[in-house]
């Protein structure tokens, strides 16, 4: 049975998903192999099928409850039925934070036009606000005006930079590339080290492949850099990784055998 909560000191983390599903790998990492992701034992299924998942994490620290992405809200997508398994009262969220702004991690922002979140602030990277909400991008990605102009115009979405103190046991580190302005959440609690991963990698064959880039990168040098040293420095220190595209639950970390990086899932 996976673990769906992880503790890393006195900072808890929950797993949560919006959704998850199977797909050819080739679809999403296209300047790839079968026969190369064939090395990597336990990533394909016996259909030569890749799984992943739209995933959310909760976060309980510092006295606060914090959700990180919220989804993409396809028609009976699961986020809110699993926060209610999962324990995790929307009216009780302190705050929402956002790796980045595409749309499966952004969807349930809003229901009806009204904050998912009732109670919440909603904190954005300054670099992928001021990215997505140029007019000539905006007008481009309805995503954003469905989803986060509202926050704006309510006046419930503050901006993060680099070193921002979510609380004094999480902290935001921008890791550009999949976006501009793409943060991760370096967790330092009780002499434990997390890290909310966010896209710096999408698949857990990234671990092994790490110069490999997903359509979805938008600056390919930058996001392979990014993701080079991000994962060195995960596996060096040994953090507990909550990792949202990868197999459920997403906990994990990097680690070496025999010479190679692999994903050590839960």
């Amino acid at each position: 049975m996976p673990d769906y909560t992880v503790n890393v000191g006195n900072v808890e983390m929950i797993s949560l998903h919006d959704g998850i599903s199977t797909g050819n790998p080739l679809d999403t990492f296209p300047d790839t192999t079968i026969e190369q992701w064939r090395e990597v034992p336990g990533i394909l299924d016996e259909n030569d099928q890749t799984a992943g998942r739209m995933g959310t994490t909760a976060v309980r620290s510092g006295g606060k409850l914090i959700v990180v992405d919220t989804g993409l809200q396809l028609p009976g997508a699961p986020l809110m039925d699993e926060l209610k398994a999962k324990s995790v009262d929307r009216d009780a969220v302190d705050l929402v934070v956002f790796t980045h702004l595409h749309p499966d991690h952004i969807g349930w922002n809003l229901i009806d036009g009204k904050p998912t979140f009732p109670n919440a602030r909603y904190l954005a990277p300054r670099q992928d606000w001021d990215y997505w909400s140029k007019p000539s991008v905006l007008e481009k990605a309805a995503f954003i005006g469905d989803q986060m102009v509202p926050l704006d115009d309510l006046d419930i979405l503050d901006l993060m930079d680099d070193g921002y103190n979510v609380t004094n046991e999480m902290t935001a580190v921008l890791t550009p590339g999949h976006t501009p302005g793409h943060m991760s959440f370096a967790i330092a609690s009780n002499g434990e080290r997390g890290y909310i991963l966010g896209d710096v990698a999408g698949n857990p064959i990234q671990a092994y492949f790490t110069d490999w880039c997903a359509t979805y990168d938008q600056d390919k040098d930058a996001a392979r850099a990014t993701r080079h040293t991000v994962l060195d420095g995960l596996e060096a220190d040994g953090s507990m990784v909550s990792a949202g595209h990868f197999p459920d639950p997403g906990f994990g970390r990097f680690v070496r055998i025999e010479g190679k990086r692999y994903w050590q899932g839960v």
